[in-house]
Formats: C-alpha cells, structure tokens, sequence
C-alpha cells in the first residue's frame, strides 16, 4: 500500500478536544482517528469502536454444552476448607 493513500490523523489539543467533542465523536463515529496533545505531546488517540452489530442468534451452541445435574450442590468441605485463610 502506497504511503500516499494514508489520511495524516488529525491532531487537536486538550482544549480543542473539549470545545469540539461532538464535532470529533462524529468524525470518530464515521471511521476516523484523533490524536490528543497536551502541548507537542501525544496523550490520547480516540478510536471507533469495534462493535459486531449483527443480531445475536439464539441457540448457536445448542449441544455443545453440558452442565452437570449437580452444578449447583453444595461443595464438599474439604473444598470449603481450603477457601478460608
């Protein structure tokens, strides 16, 4: 991939950051990157989320799992005995 195909992220400054939040959460939202400077130094990078937004499908590991009949029994005490300080 030539360099020149690469958008220069854009840098704003702590100030600019709080006076244009919504401005750069849409920007953000659409895909970009924003660096975040206190002074010349880098202190943060606003990155879009990774989020999946296909529907959940119910039952996708159905028989794949099993819970013993016993899951929720009491624990044996020397098991309990080995929690306590």
């Amino acid at each position: 991939m030539a360099l020149s195909h690469i958008s220069p992220m854009q840098t704003v400054t702590v100030h600019e950051a709080k006076t244009h939040l919504s401005r750069l959460l849409r920007k953000v939202a659409g895909g970009e990157e924003v660096l975040v400077l206190r002074g010349k130094v880098p202190i943060a990078k606003i990155v879009p989320l990774d989020i999946d937004h296909a529907p959940r499908r119910l039952g996708l590991d159905k028989g794949r799992i099993w819970i013993a009949p016993d899951f929720d029994a009491p624990l044996p005490e020397e098991v309990l005995r080995a929690f306590e300080p």
